[in-house]
């Protein structure tokens, strides 16, 4: 495992410094450009900071949960081989190249974000189908990641479950990682009256937020309630958090969080190198490998989904990011570099499911199985003897990484909503969290309790599908400036392919099962509803991007 952990780090260093550099090489970065960040400076959105703390925060707002899942489920269903290539090719040729095009493209835009660059490249029609689509898409994400986090919290970690008497694994991560939310609160409103100096608010709260962990596991036995009970909770947390303003939580947890995902990837590098692990999963189970996601062809792609290339990081990149660039050659580091460490974190979350039985992993949620690999590799540092203390922070982590993207998708799918209808007060923020929750909420309600599998591959298709129209508008933006667009319209051309053959499969599926139960699934009534719904958005946003590339549509094109 040791060998290939080294040769999968040198592949992607080797991607950064000579593809990376070429792709950069072609958006001519210009060092004197004056940049969105510089040009308004507001000290709210708009504000220039140095690369080296700007990639911090981005890499935390991106590596969220699903690079961890993705390869794990994947890797159940197929075999680690086509997983780890996958990972490999897809993350260094299209997933980085996304990020990085997405992240030059809004900064060339004013700041603005992928929708309005769609209504700008290619009009109307196609900015309120990206609207609707991006839309759609978060509430998957709310979905698949809820209903995972929940079965994490009732399951726990395997290897300790024979002590439930005494000790609950899953309530140990779920006490865990509630007293790590409620320390994000206090944190923000310490620093909110009082302005102590940063590294006093580090010093205090980052060691706290590990303390919280140990505290989980002797609060093993507070928090105990099934499945479905603890994802509406979840979505009660999603609706309150997405509302209150960014100091209360959002920005004091994602602080502390990326303290925790730091850790856990420095973990998890000394587990995969001097570990001495062995690999005890099947390299390849065959391309018709069966099961709920179906054949090798599309759904390998789609199931891994943010492990290789993530629409969702689209929405970062032009939302957030773009908007404290200080120089252009530092999209490089910030969008081509954040998105090949996330690579990083798909391998280590893919070695924790391959230096594992088959046995072990059968039924069994991706937060436990990751839970488990890291506390096996916390083990190593601080002896058999705190297993449980280990394995509560590695299903912790896991945790941590998803209710930063809950947060994130939450109050994007209220801003799409906003936006769409144009509602500007209070009520309006509160009505459109409820259309973005309520649908969540009902699909959950509607499903089996740890049903994350029905979800997970729509997530993973819808979420790929917005990277590749995410390629189609920044691909339409450089033909009509008069550059070269083919290394943005290649990995388009693949990634649309991969996933509008999985909407079709997955939607014909989803509908011949409804009609065909004895007791129809209303989820699956609407998974297969959406799937055809999110094709036809792409067809509309196909169209016009051919319009817009005839010069039939009345757009105006901004110089590359």
């Amino acid at each position: 495992m040791s060998l290939i952990a080294l040769l999968f780090l040198a592949g992607l260093a080797f991607g950064y410094v000579s593809y990376g550099r070429f792709i950069a090489g072609k958006y001519d970065l210009d060092r004197e450009a004056v940049t969105p960040a510089v040009a308004v400076n507001d000290g709210g959105d708009y504000v220039p900071t140095s690369p080296f703390y700007l990639l911090g925060q981005h890499f935390s707002a991106i590596a969220a949960a699903g690079p961890i899942a993705g390869p794990i489920l994947a890797c159940t269903q197929f075999g680690w081989l086509p997983c780890l290539l996958w990972i490999g090719f897809g993350v260094v040729f299209i997933g980085a190249v996304h990020d990085f095009s997405s992240l030059i493209a809004s900064v060339r835009h004013g700041g603005r974000t992928v929708a309005e660059i769609a209504r700008e490249t290619m009009g109307d029609r196609a900015w309120l189908a990206i609207m609707v689509f991006i839309w759609i898409a978060l509430i998957y994400v709310i979905v698949a990641f809820v209903d995972i986090t929940a079965s994490t919290f009732v399951s726990g970690g395997e290897d300790l479950a024979g002590q439930a008497l005494a000790f609950n694994p899953g309530g140990a991560v779920a006490a865990g990682s509630v007293l790590y939310l409620m320390l994000a609160i206090v944190m923000g409103v310490v620093d909110r009256l009082w302005r102590p100096p940063l590294w006093l608010l580090t010093v205090i709260f980052v060691p706290a937020t590990l303390a919280s962990v140990w505290l989980g596991t002797q609060l093993s036995t507070v928090l105990v309630f099934e499945g479905r009970t603890w994802a509406l909770m979840i979505l009660a947390y999603c609706f309150v958090a997405s509302l209150v303003p960014v100091w209360v939580l959002l920005q004091p947890r994602g602080y502390l969080g990326g303290f925790v995902l730091y850790l856990a990837l420095a973990v998890g590098t000394i587990g995969l190198l001097f570990g001495g692990l062995e690999i005890k999963q099947e390299a390849f189970k065959g391309f018709q490998a069966g099961g709920p996601t179906g054949a090798l062809f599309p759904f390998l792609f789609v199931t891994i989904a943010c492990g290789a290339c993530s629409g969702f990081h689209g929405l970062v990149c032009s939302g957030t990011t773009s908007k404290q660039i200080r120089s252009e050659p530092d999209c490089r580091p910030i969008g081509y570099g954040a998105m090949l460490l996330e690579g990083f974190v798909a391998l280590v979350a893919l070695a924790t499911v391959m230096t594992v039985d088959a046995s072990q992993t059968t039924g069994r949620p991706p937060g436990a199985i990751y839970g488990d690999g890291l506390g096996r590799f916390v083990t190593m540092l601080i002896g058999e003897e705190h297993q449980r203390l280990a394995a509560t922070f590695g299903a912790m982590a896991f945790s941590t990484f998803v209710f930063d993207t809950l947060d994130v998708s939450t109050r994007l799918g209220r801003y799409v909503i906003q936006e769409l209808f144009g509602w500007t007060r209070r009520g309006g923020a509160i009505a459109a969290t409820a259309l973005t929750i309520l649908p969540a909420a009902m699909l959950i309600v509607a499903s089996d309790a740890g049903a994350y599998r029905m979800f997970w591959t729509l997530f993973g298709t819808a979420n790929q599908l917005l990277a590749a129209l995410t390629l189609l508008a920044i691909t339409v933006w450089l033909r009509r400036s008069g550059r070269a667009y083919w290394y943005t319209a290649l990995p388009m051309v693949f990634v649309m392919s991969v996933t509008l053959w999985s909407l079709v499969l997955l939607g014909r599926q989803a509908l011949t099962e409804w009609a065909a139960a004895s007791n129809p699934s209303v989820a699956g009534l609407l998974n297969g509803v959406v799937a055809f719904a999110l094709l036809a958005l792409a067809i509309v946003l196909m169209i016009e991007a051919r319009r817009a590339i005839r010069g039939d549509a009345a757009v105006n094109v901004h110089p590359a």
